[in-house]
């Protein structure tokens, strides 16, 4: 029991680390144009995001893919910036909750991306057959998903509070909450080594 709390933390550390907020500027921004009326699918959301990053971990601990670390470091705040935008030219528009629908391919693939930017380290405290390293992973996948549904509450909770005492509306949230990301993240971008030839 004390071997699924070692890999549960790992994955709870992984997206609350605070020197590491490129995850939870990703589940904010993920997560502003939802209310908790939408939880079902802020859920799906989180879940196929926590699939494709255990997707990542599960290919790159095997061996089948690989990729350099200073393009896994780019793309990452590129996911997060698309997503900002994506909500700026969304804002205030209905969407259509049901079925699958882009959002959630696009949230499968970013999940990926994450999940690759992560993988040198996940190797590095594994050990022993392949087999063996399937239950670590699923014990760390669920301590990821923990952790995002922490973080997605706290933003609806936010968010709550926003609309209903400071009267903005949706719109507003999303605008100025996106607007925000896109400011941290801009800079991220620019410093990023990928430039460094």
């Amino acid at each position: 029991m004390s071997e699924f709390w070692i890999y549960f933390q790992i994955g709870l550390k992984h997206v609350l680390d605070i020197h590491a907020y490129d995850h939870v500027l990703f589940l904010i921004a993920l997560t502003t144009p939802y209310l908790f009326k939408d939880w079902k699918r802020i859920l799906l959301l989180v879940t196929v995001f926590t699939i494709g990053h255990t997707l990542a971990l599960l290919l790159s601990v095997f061996g089948i893919i690989a990729i350099k670390v200073n393009t896994v470091e780019f793309l990452i705040p590129i996911t997060i910036l698309i997503t900002a935008i994506f909500n700026l030219f969304t804002a205030g528009k209905a969407s259509k909750n049901d079925g699958l629908n882009l959002v959630f391919f696009v949230t499968l693939f970013f999940g990926i991306i994450h999940g690759l930017g992560f993988s040198n380290y996940f190797k590095t405290i594994l050990g022993g057959s392949p087999s063996s390293k399937l239950l670590p992973l699923g014990e760390f996948a669920l301590g990821i998903e923990a952790a995002q549904l922490v973080v997605v509450f706290v933003v609806l909770i936010i968010s709550y509070i926003v609309q209903t005492v400071f009267r903005f509306s949706k719109r507003d949230w999303a605008l100025v909450m996106s607007g925000f990301i896109i400011g941290v993240v801009i800079p991220m971008i620019i410093e990023s080594p990928i430039w460094n030839r």
